[in-house]
């Protein structure tokens, strides 16, 4: 892995911004602060500002977006006149919590709904024909899709057939050509003029009802109680946290630190420190509780406990979601060991692509072990298993800067469908195509990924002295959240580190490392086959962070990597 520092901007353009921010001498702004500002494209005093103070008053108009103005007057008409509306869904955390988000703001003004997740399995991704036939059941006369649709031509045609109108709240990348909808909202439309193109699916469906709203007379404010939903989304579905979506997530985020909502309580231990939640706490213990209701069984029983209001209720749902949780996790490292198995045993291992195939793995974890996979093999990975007779599916996974939704349209001709986008994708194909696929994937990627994009990167903000990590670099640090792409958490090195004292191995498998370095601990998550390195001096890459045990607040490094220091 190599060290890079950002310096993706010239001294110039520091030295202008740090005078700029240093215009009140009583208050300095020190270089750093200035230069992690650079490095995430702020370049003014006014962007500064809007970066430390996002406000809600900042969002972009919703009537900017391509149909929207159609979309509102639809949905007016529909409650007005008592229409039966389905809300319906993709299975994942983006789906679930857009599907949960609408149908909350909905029910203030109808109790004629309903809503629709598709099984994972026996319908897949997207509007199903299954779904529009309980539509049709249920003399539904509204489908309000989010984060689906903008692929789904015959779902789409079918339910015009009944005479039911669809609007499409999607962010997934369109082809040249998109479906007979009702209306479409996808700031991704090549047409499409909203100003901000990185809205994850929760984010469309929070923009429709952001332009519910404004006609129906509420203020920006009366919203914030949804946008827990929003920012759970923003952080699972690894979307920008810049622009639009950093407002999101930051009043997001403290909505979620009220711990008001009885799901996310259940879910997340009603003993939980809320106040202290980032969104990085919300990817590794949120989010996959809520996946996994859709990867182990169905994904309406999630937005079945984000809708309740009821603590026993959700006690109840919460337990079941935890125990899938579980299963989910035995699952995905038993079939990654299987994955790791495949490709030594075939001699793939200095390929430019990893592809593998088991009939028997589950459906519902291939997303992750191929990214897993990648944490061995850093490449493009697809994950492969049987869908149906003679049919194949799986999810795909990128890395760094290599268009994986570009390199499986290239290969498209080998598939019966796929969708997704840069870095992460789904794809289904008949099994008599799978080595046909595979080789000219293998081969796209091989004549068009870069020598650099073939390593992992680390990206560092600064080179510290160890005792330039103090509180008040800490404190300045966390004006910078909520962090995610576009908007990493710092990154700092420092080189020339003797440990103090014992280097410990811990953890129930023994698998990770604990030390003291000066004044602060330092602690690498699996990294413990690297003790050996301590013995010498070395150089490491790490977060500062503040580890808070028995009521006791310590400054934390939280290693990502350690190499022997030349120092």
């Amino acid at each position: 892995m190599r060290w890079t520092l950002d310096c993706t901007t010239s001294q110039i353009e520091l030295e202008q911004l740090h005078l700029t921010l240093n215009r009140d001498p009583e208050k300095p702004v020190d270089l750093l602060v200035s230069q992690l500002l650079l490095n995430r494209g702020i370049k003014s005093w006014e962007e500064a500002k809007t970066f430390f103070r996002p406000e809600l008053e900042h969002l972009h108009d919703p009537f900017l977006m391509k149909g929207m103005h159609t979309s509102v007057d639809r949905v007016l008409k529909a409650l007005e006149t008592d229409e039966r509306i389905l809300i319906y869904g993709d299975y994942d955390v983006d789906g679930t919590t857009a599907v949960s988000l609408v149908y909350e703001f909905l029910s203030r003004y109808s109790s004629q709904l309903m809503y629709y997740i598709p099984d994972r399995y026996t319908e897949g991704y997207g509007i199903s024909t299954k779904g529009i036939e309980f539509a049709k059941d249920h003399e539904i006369s509204l489908i309000i899709a989010l984060d689906c649709g903008i692929k789904d031509y015959v779902a789409i045609s079918l339910a015009n057939s009944y005479s039911i109108d669809t609007l499409v709240c999607d962010h997934h990348q369109p082809s040249s050509k998109v479906p007979e909808a009702f209306a479409i909202l996808n700031p991704k439309q090549q047409d499409c003029n909203y100003p901000y193109k990185e809205l994850c699916g929760c984010g469309v469906a929070f923009k429709l009802i952001q332009a519910l709203s404004l006609k129906l007379g509420l203020s920006i404010h009366e919203l914030s109680p949804y946008l827990d939903f929003v920012a759970l989304a923003i952080g699972a579905d690894m979307v920008p946290l810049d622009g639009e979506n950093r407002i999101l997530a930051y009043w997001g985020m403290l909505e979620l630190q009220k711990g008001e909502r009885i799901a996310f309580r259940t879910l997340l231990g009603n003993k939980k420190e809320f106040n202290e939640l980032s969104l990085t706490d919300l990817n590794f213990s949120l989010a996959p509780k809520i996946n996994a209701a859709g990867r182990m069984k169905h994904a309406e029983q999630a937005v079945s406990l984000m809708l309740v209001n009821n603590e026993e209720q959700a006690e109840d749902l919460a337990d079941q979601i935890k125990k899938y949780n579980l299963e989910r996790r035995a699952l995905d490292q038993s079939i990654t060991k299987q994955a790791l198995k495949q490709i030594f045993e075939r001699g793939t291992e200095e390929k430019a692509t990893t592809v593998v195939y088991n009939p028997s793995w589950h459906k519902g974890v291939v997303g992750i072990v191929a990214s897993k996979l990648i944490e061995e093999f850093y490449r493009p990975t697809i994950v492969l298993t049987k869908a149906s007779e003679g049919e194949l599916a799986g999810s795909a996974r990128s890395v760094k800067g290599y268009d994986l939704y570009a390199a499986i349209d290239a290969c498209s001709a080998s598939l019966i469908q796929f969708g997704g986008h840069q870095f992460a994708a789904g794809l289904r194909l008949k099994e008599e195509n799978l080595i046909e696929f595979q080789d000219a994937f293998e081969a796209h990627v091989a004549q068009t990924i870069q020598t650099e994009q073939q390593e992992a990167e680390l990206i560092y903000e600064a080179e510290l002295a160890i005792y330039e990590v103090e509180p008040k670099l800490l404190r300045i640090l966390n004006r910078y959240r909520p962090y995610g792409p576009n908007n990493p958490q710092p990154l700092f090195i420092s080189k020339g580190i003797k440990v103090q004292g014992p280097v410990r191995c811990i953890g129930k498998d023994q698998t990770h490392l604990k030390f003291n370095v000066a004044h602060c601990e330092a602690i690498g998550f699996g990294m413990a086959d690297q003790k050996e390195l301590l013995d010498g001096k070395v150089d490491l890459a790490y977060h500062i962070e503040e580890n808070t045990f028995r009521n006791q607040r310590k400054l934390q490094l939280r290693l990502v990597d350690i190499k022997p220091s030349i120092l």
